[in-house]
């Protein structure tokens, strides 16, 4: 399961970037926003764990300045994320120490349609005649938000 179809995630990077994508493309796309949203949970944890609490709140997720313009982007695309396939791909992944707040679940669409928006983006930052992204501009890309996030 991905947390989006290929016609929405083909529809999101042409939006987002003028990005053609195909099917090999969103396998890609999912293990990198399952990876960076774990990532993202992780330091949520720890912020959560250092300032006495049993809950992640939605000011403990390192969400970074161009993190949070990214997901104002997003949410000027108009194409809506769903709760459920996040929450579903989630529940793959090793379980957190701690939970996350009802807050922070609503949330989750954002965050990863932000995280959508900056991968498209940072494709154009790689290579800005990029149409089709090819490995090497996936494996640049997600070098980049390993550094960072």
């Amino acid at each position: 399961m991905t947390i989006m179809g290929i016609n929405q995630f083909e529809r999101f990077f042409r939006q987002a970037a003028s990005l053609d994508v195909d099917k090999s493309d969103l396998k890609r796309m999912s293990d990198f926003l399952n990876q960076k949203l774990y990532d993202l949970l992780i330091i949520g944890v720890a912020k959560a764990k250092a300032n006495g609490r049993d809950v992640i709140q939605v000011h403990d997720l390192p969400i970074t300045k161009g993190l949070q313009e990214s997901i104002h982007q997003y949410r000027g695309l108009e194409i809506a994320l769903e709760l459920e396939p996040i929450l579903a791909q989630l529940a793959t992944l090793p379980p957190l120490d701690l939970a996350y707040s009802d807050e922070v679940e609503e949330k989750l669409p954002e965050i990863v349609g932000g995280l959508c928006y900056a991968l498209a983006q940072t494709f154009r930052i790689i290579d800005p005649g990029v149409k089709n992204p090819l490995t090497e501009h996936w494996d640049r890309a997600i070098a980049i938000f390993d550094l960072l996030l």
